[in-house]
């Protein structure tokens, strides 16, 4: 049983009756969202397709965390940000002059790319939420309940509580109305008239009441209970960060059910995901990340999904966009054949049945294939279809066409090493270096090319022929001998495409120059 089922069935047997199933997920706009972020939700998408399967009605949302403050200028932004630390990301302006707010920018670029995967939460702005007043209720309880905050909150942590400290805690952040920043102290709370007064290092000072105010946030370990309670979440996983012992997860816990009177939601931790060569923890104010559409412009949404769903949340890996790229591909094409022909196991295939987007079928392209002709031929998209329908064989164009796009930008910007070219002139000091035999086996070899007119497969069998020995190893050997000869030869490299499209792709007359000595 898949992970993701795992956890639905245990929802199910502790909710007996549930008609709906409340799974959420949330992330704060604080810069381009990264792919670690990206497993807070499609952990919960997991788990909701799960819930589906199993019969089960279920709201799947995701928060925007955009009441959040602004805390810190990402490297990609200019530095004269830094007048908007302390701000709500919806009152920042968006740094790149195209959205109505920072938050709205870093929102719709994630929304987008979520698109692609046919993810399709339902999406709560919370800064929408508080300016709405909705949550006005639950600031106010939290407001008449800070003393057991405060005690809940110390019962966490190593330092000493104190009566002074108790009495002047607050569990809310305002916005400064005249400056708009979180620069601010709380200094009484009046419960009969709900009246909060508070002063800003700006120098502003200030009452406000709290059912009409729209610039009060509760802190974040009692504004996760208290929307717990709103949206009555059952399932929401969190960051390793969140998930330690003395964590917000747990801290929040306890809120919940002595503040609230709601027992929390399941939870499930999920390890952080790290660039390949990198030790340092994904951030989008680091600039230490890649972008779901970063990996969307070398793998397809299918691929990433999987990448997601065979492993456990708890299990740490690595992205790379080296070697792995093909590796990666690999796989899931040899995974996704299984679950065609039902030879999978079940682990397996409901992890490439969570992948599934678009149906996929013989006719579907390998991106290795793609990735090691592409520069072969100076990425001409037209020779690349002649020769991957050659002998007749189908070829999906759209698909065709996307795979290459795809292989061309790995290439260029990711795998420069890949970049063959075909040698401009006879190698005639290798050539001078060969055995006889070996010689031997090219004069045979131009002889097959010459007499022309057979289809891949007959080929082959010909030109393996040419190495022929009654000991197989020997010849297994003798015959990768000379596929790196011609290699060396015509490319100037060891490795090369299948003997018949580098004849299709180099041509018979350059290949006859570069190997008729």
């Amino acid at each position: 049983m898949h992970w993701s089922e795992k956890i639905a069935s245990r929802l199910i047997d502790n909710h007996p009756g549930q008609q709906t199933f409340v799974c959420a997920s949330g992330i704060s706009p604080s810069g381009h969202i990264h792919i670690g972020n990206f497993r807070e939700i499609v952990t919960t998408y997991f788990v909701s397709r799960a819930l589906e399967k199993a019969g089960k009605q279920v709201r799947f949302i995701f928060s925007w965390d955009d009441f959040d403050r602004f805390r810190k200028v990402p490297v990609q932004v200019d530095p004269s940000f830094g007048q908007y630390i302390g701000r709500p990301y919806t009152q920042v302006p968006c740094p790149y002059g195209c959205h109505t707010s920072y938050a709205e920018h870093f929102e719709q670029e994630f929304e987008e790319a979520l698109q692609a995967f046919g993810i399709r939460p339902e999406f709560i702005y919370q800064s929408k939420e508080y300016q709405s007043r909705r949550y006005a209720p639950g600031i106010l309880h939290a407001l008449r309940s800070r003393g057991e905050i405060y005690d809940i909150l110390m019962s966490f942590k190593t330092g000493k509580a104190s009566e002074a400290d108790r009495a002047a805690f607050y569990p809310v952040s305002i916005y400064c109305a005249d400056c708009g920043r979180d620069s601010t102290t709380v200094h009484s709370f009046e419960e009969e008239k709900a009246l909060l007064t508070y002063s800003c290092a700006c120098g502003h000072h200030s009452s406000l009441s709290v059912p009409e105010a729209d610039n009060i946030k509760l802190q974040w370990k009692i504004d996760w209970p208290m929307r717990w309670n709103m949206e009555q979440v059952l399932f929401e996983p969190g960051g390793r960060d969140h998930s330690s012992e003395t964590g917000s997860y747990n801290v929040a816990s306890v809120i919940s059910e002595r503040i609230f009177g709601k027992a929390p939601p399941m939870y499930e931790p999920y390890e952080f995901i790290r660039i390949k060569g990198s030790f340092a923890k994904m951030s989008s104010s680091s600039g230490n990340n890649y972008t779901p559409d970063d990996l969307l412009k070398v793998y397809a949404p299918e691929n990433i999904l999987f990448l997601f769903a065979k492993y456990q949340p708890g299990a740490a890996f690595h992205i790379g966009m080296d070697e792995d790229v093909l590796r990666n591909y690999t796989e899931y094409e040899r995974y996704r054949k299984a679950y065609d022909s039902h030879t999978l196991t079940d682990d397996l295939r409901a992890a490439v049945e969570l992948s599934l987007i678009d149906p996929m079928d013989d006719n579907t392209p390998g991106f290795g294939p793609v990735a090691g002709l592409l520069p072969l031929i100076h990425f001409d998209r037209q020779l690349l279809l002649e020769i991957m329908t050659r002998n007749g064989e189908k070829v999906d164009v759209k698909r065709l066409e996307q795979t290459a796009e795809r292989a061309e930008y790995w290439v260029k910007h990711w795998m420069p090493q890949k970049l063959v070219t075909v040698n401009t002139r006879r190698d005639d000091a290798r050539y001078e270096t060969l055995e006889a035999h070996e010689r031997g086996w090219l004069d045979a070899f131009c002889r097959l090319l010459r007499a022309g007119g057979m289809e891949d497969e007959p080929l082959m069998t010909e030109i393996y022929a040419i190495c022929y020995d009654e000991d197989k190893k020997r010849m297994k050997n003798n015959q990768k001998r000379l596929f790196t000869l011609i290699y060396q030869l015509v490319l100037g490299r060891e490795t090369g495409p299948r003997i018949p499209v580098l004849i299709q792709a180099v041509g018979m007359e350059k290949l006859l120059a570069l190997l008729d000595f």
